[in-house]
């Protein structure tokens, strides 16, 4: 018999999944904790329907993203830190700081989202990447500069 999964169910599938399941695991454990609903003609139209709606959105997701990643990959980002003998810093560059750094310029992105893979330690130019929505990535030119 088929499910529409209101909840994320181990070893079964996500919420919004249609999925077979047996009969008597339905009845005695999906439907009364409210995990599913029954997969009849009406809900598996509506679930459809709402298929539909949810891909719409993530096509318009993925066209903002395209925007901002070419916004963001046509400017590049200076940065002052204090830096001694050798252009190396005194302390370091780290995804936050880049984050603070473009919130200062009107651009929101969360720091989780950017990749640093170790943090900046010395002057110079670097790319790091920022990953905007599934399957987009940003590649950010950040330029170290000394602060005087």
């Amino acid at each position: 018999m088929k499910y529409i999964l209101i909840k994320d169910v181990d070893g079964l599938g996500k919420a919004g999944d249609l999925v077979k399941a047996k009969q008597g695991y339905a009845r005695n454990y999906l439907l009364p904790n409210n995990l599913a609903i029954e997969g009849t003609k009406e809900n598996i139209k509506k679930w459809e329907e709402e298929q539909e709606e949810l891909k719409e959105q993530e096509a318009e997701n993925i066209e903002e993203a395209e925007k901002i990643k070419e916004d963001l990959e046509s400017k590049e980002f200076v940065i002052k830190a204090k830096a001694g003998d050798g252009d190396r810093l005194f302390g370091s560059i780290t995804n936050m700081d880049i984050a603070d750094m473009l919130e200062e310029k009107g651009i929101d992105i969360d720091r989780k989202k950017i990749e640093l893979k170790d943090p900046i330690r010395a002057l110079g130019r670097f790319s790091v990447n920022v990953r905007l929505f599934k399957g987009v990535t940003a590649v950010l030119k950040i330029v170290v500069e000394k602060e005087d």
